[in-house]
C-alpha cells in the first residue's frame, strides 16, 4: 500500500506549484489522492475517474474534505437546485434564502443556523464557485470511526476535475468556508 501523498508549502503559490507538478506526473489520471497541508489545516483532495467500458457508463468524482472539531453542532447542506427541488418549492418545501440572489436562485441550502450560514457564505469568491458548479453537494457530515462520531466538511462534485486553476479556485472556496466554521 502506497503512503498517503502530502503536498505542503510555505506560501499558497508554493503549494499549488507543488500540486501542479504532482498532477502533471500522471499522463492518464484516473485516481488522485493527496492531503494539502496549509499551516495547521489539512484538506484531502480526492479525484476518481472511471471511463467505463463496454456497457458501463463510467463516473467521475472530485472531493475536498476536512475534519472539524468534534464539539461543533453547526450543520448545513448545499446542493445545486434541480427539477425535483423546483417541484418541492412549488408544494411548499423551503430552503434557507441567505440574501444573495445569484446563490439563492441556483442552490438549495439547509442549515440549523441561518445567521451562521449567511456569514459562512458572505465571500463573493465562495458564492461564485458554488454557482458555477453543477451536480454537487457541500456540507457537514458525520463520520464514524471506532464508534466515535465526528463531523467532516465535504464538497463532493460529480465531475473529475483535473485542471489546476479550477481545483485551486474550488480549494480556496472550501478553505474559506472551513476557516469560518472552525
Amino acid at each position: 500500500m502506497e503512503a498517503p501523498k502530502i503536498i505542503t508549502g510555505v506560501t499558497d503559490d508554493e503549494i499549488w506549484t507543488n500540486l501542479a507538478s504532482d498532477l502533471g506526473v500522471e499522463d492518464d489520471l484516473l485516481t488522485y489522492d493527496v492531503t494539502i497541508k496549509q499551516g495547521e489545516t489539512s484538506i484531502r483532495l480526492y479525484i476518481d475517474i472511471d471511463p467505463g467500458g463496454g456497457f458501463e457508463g463510467g463516473y467521475e468524482a472530485t472531493q475536498f474534505s476536512a475534519s472539524l472539531l468534534a464539539n461543533t453542532d453547526f450543520r448545513f447542506a448545499i446542493h445545486h437546485e434541480d427539477f425535483f427541488d423546483e417541484v418541492g418549492k412549488f408544494f411548499g418545501m423551503q430552503d434557507v434564502e441567505i440574501g444573495y440572489p445569484e446563490l439563492d436562485q441556483q442552490v438549495v441550502i439547509k442549515t440549523n443556523d441561518e445567521e451562521k450560514i449567511k456569514r459562512v457564505l458572505d465571500d463573493p469568491q465562495v458564492r461564485t464557485v458554488l454557482t458555477t458548479l453543477e451536480d454537487f453537494s457541500f456540507g457537514i457530515h458525520k463520520h464514524t470511526l471506532s464508534n466515535e462520531h465526528y463531523p467532516v466538511l465535504e464538497l463532493n462534485i460529480n465531475q473529475g476535475i483535473t485542471e489546476v486553476a479550477a481545483l485551486r479556485d474550488i480549494y480556496h472556496a472550501f478553505y474559506n468556508v472551513l476557516t469560518k466554521i472552525s
